[in-house]
């Protein structure tokens, strides 16, 4: 029999975790695909800068986002957003904290989420278009629209394209909202920066 000393917690797990660095350009990947979880969240559960800001606060991460200018700050730095001039650079322990907000507001918005997720299997099933189901085509309209207001190549970028988008992203968002749902979003933030 083991002793539960023997064993890593989940914290010490996740705390193991960060100590990995990624390099400049897995961090500018890491910045991206952070905005577009917090994009997918805004989508469909309506989410602005106030939630995120209070989901700050409870997690006690005001040191790192203490305000709506620092948040705006990190989530410009991703370099598919619009903007001109020098974007600001996002460190480990920022990208950590975006990561546990954006956990803790998909746990606080998993019902809609899986609601959605509910909607896209039975479309999926009945070989039938998303945007039949309200839900979904009420979220893929607002992520379509917002990130086209909002990023760079949005001329090029087709709606087939900002769909199946939206759609990988609201699936991630299921997973993202579960215990440990931290943990999952960093190993494949990481993964993905490679």
């Amino acid at each position: 029999m083991h002793s539960s000393a023997q064993l890593p917690t989940p914290t010490s797990r996740w705390e193991e975790l960060t100590k990995i660095q990624p390099n400049p350009a897995q961090l500018d990947n890491i910045k991206a695909q952070l905005d577009l979880v917090l994009l997918a969240l805004e989508a469909l559960a309506g989410i602005g800068s106030e939630a995120m800001l209070q989901a700050a606060a409870q997690l006690n991460l005001e040191s790192k986002i203490p305000d709506r200018v620092a948040l705006w700050r990190l989530r410009q730095s991703n370099p598919l957003r619009k903007g001109e001039g020098g974007r600001k650079k996002l460190d480990v322990e920022e990208a950590r904290s975006l990561v546990l907000i954006s956990c803790y507001l998909a746990k606080q918005h998993q019902e809609v989420i899986r609601r959605a997720v509910a909607l896209l299997e039975q479309v999926t099933y009945n070989n039938e278009p998303p945007h039949k189901a309200a839900l979904l085509g009420d979220y893929i309209d607002a992520f379509s629209n917002t990130y086209q207001e909002r990023m760079e190549e949005d001329e090029n970028v087709s709606t087939d394209v900002l769909t199946q988008l939206a759609l990988k992203l609201l699936i991630d968002l299921l997973f993202y909202s579960s215990a440990g749902g931290h943990r999952r979003l960093w190993l494949a933030l990481l993964d993905r920066s490679k």
